[in-house]
């Protein structure tokens, strides 16, 4: 016989609960006819489990019941251990079936083979508050031991439906996506949503771990667009364009335009906070750049109004429009850049055009009002035309000369390939033409050619810009 005594159970399951003493209870029976058996229970960890009783005596085939304690440390925290902690069942053969503690503490405090090891039982805890414990406080699987990992399979097994969604809802909000396809293989609701309607998706993309998105979608989590239309702004706001393009991809039908309560679509969230790589991909999946919210504020308006210069630029490359619509309060991008004292945006959003329609007017005083104003000097318009392509195209030698004065590239392309010289060329404006040259303008074939053909030989040869002195 290899042992006396026999529990009731193959281990001992804790159900913890977060700031209290915990007990389980279990039985022991006496497998001898005709002797009695002392029995001593002890712990792996005796610091916080103990027994009210360590020693007892069972007559011959009798049952008792014994309780082990499991006291919180102070800090409330699972005193994880691996491999577990474990309850030891030791007996001895009591042939007078009466003793002290006192003795009983004495028999066992002897090894030898009057002492027979009759079980050694894992301690484990179970339970909701055990598994969220778990889920939260353990590292992804790569770094955790396979023993440690297994605890949270333990610990859900006595979890009911509601308390198995309640623990997937929490690992969805912390992006723990190690723990999601375990909780939905129990039986945990992946098409739950929360008392205002939110989904797992949703508190997956705000967790910002599109491995949570992905093994949710996985697993067959589905979106509605009424309910879950803030998905694509969660995502905007933080530039997680990786997420944008799950979503995108796995649910073909999601509304690229919806809009939250101020009428403001993922677009707007993007421009507000700067994300330039959200809005790139959202204006490249067809989301509207000129789409007003509920008091008539653009994404461009948003951008100017935060001074996010690097939004703006890239929404007036992708609008034409947009910097000239207007707010409830008749406010364009302009005025509220100017509000805020941007002026880093006046050029791209107002004075930019306003050098460009003076240049092609020949407005020499308009011209000098909008640099001393902080017009860029070589500002491109969407065509990359610079003030100095309109002036030299339109023959405007007052507003060249002006313009070369305050630092305009003569040698500047447009998205044609261009010059200014190129421009002037192909205008027949000779005179102007003859100045960009004087100014450092390099000429080509193709401008020598088309000046050229626009005057007589003798005249241009003899043209002072082209006599050398010696």
């Amino acid at each position: 016989m290899d042992r006396l005594i026999k529990a009731d159970v193959d281990s001992i399951d804790i159900s913890f609960v977060n700031g209290g003493n915990c007990t389980h209870a279990l039985k022991l029976t006496n497998l001898m006819h005709t002797m009695s058996v002392a029995v001593s229970l002890t712990s792996t960890n005796p610091a916080i489990f103990s027994f009210p009783n360590p020693f007892s005596i069972l007559p011959p085939l009798s049952t008792s019941s014994q309780t082990l304690v499991f006291t919180n440390p102070s800090d409330h925290r699972l005193p994880l251990s691996t491999p577990n902690d474990a309850l030891l069942v030791r007996s001895s053969i009591l042939p007078t079936g009466k003793a002290h503690h006192d003795d009983l503490r004495r028999l066992f405090s002897k090894p030898g083979p009057h002492i027979f090891r009759d079980a050694a039982l894992p301690i484990n805890f179970v339970g909701p508050h055990a598994a969220e414990f778990l889920l939260l406080r353990l590292p992804p699987p790569s770094s955790t031991p396979l023993e440690i990992n297994s605890l949270f399979s333990k610990a859900i097994s006595r979890c009911d439906e509601p308390q198995l969604t309640s623990l997937l809802r929490i690992a969805s909000e912390n992006g723990k996506s190690h723990f999601i396809p375990t909780l939905i293989e129990a039986g945990a609701d992946v098409s739950s949503r929360d008392s205002e309607g939110e989904s797992l998706i949703s508190l997956a993309v705000k967790s910002g771990k599109i491995d949570a998105v992905q093994t949710l979608i996985e697993f067959g989590c589905s979106i509605d667009n009424k309910r879950d239309r803030l998905l694509l702004h969660t995502a905007a706001s933080n530039n997680r364009v990786d997420i944008m393009e799950t979503l995108c991809l796995n649910f073909v039908e999601i509304d690229l335009n919806s809009t939250d309560n101020h009428g403001q679509t993922a677009l707007h969230r993007a421009a507000i906070h700067n994300q330039v790589e959200a809005l790139q991909f959202l204006i490249s999946i067809g989301s509207e750049i000129d789409k007003t919210d509920n008091e008539n504020w653009t994404p461009l308006h948003y951008a100017a109004e935060e001074g996010h210069f690097d939004a703006v630029q890239f929404l007036l490359n992708h609008s034409i429009f947009a910097k000239y619509a207007v707010t409830k309060e008749g406010r364009t991008a302009y005025a509220l850049a100017v509000d805020k004292g941007y002026s880093n945006l006046y050029d791209p959003l107002y004075l930019g055009d306003l050098l460009h329609r003076a240049a092609r007017r020949d407005d020499v005083h308009a011209m000098k009002s909008c640099l001393a104003q902080g017009a860029k000097v070589n500002g491109r318009d969407q065509n990359g035309w610079t003030a100095l392509h309109r002036a030299a195209f339109k023959g405007h030698l007052e507003s060249v000369e002006l313009l070369v004065s305050h630092g305009a590239r003569v040698d500047v392309v447009d998205g044609s390939g261009f010059t200014p010289l190129l421009r002037a060329v192909e205008s027949g404006n000779v005179e102007v033409a003859m100045y960009l040259l004087s100014n450092g303008a390099k000429a080509s074939l193709k401008s020598l050619k088309g000046m050229v053909d626009s005057v007589d030989l003798e005249s241009f040869k003899n043209h002072p810009s082209l006599v050398h002195t010696n």
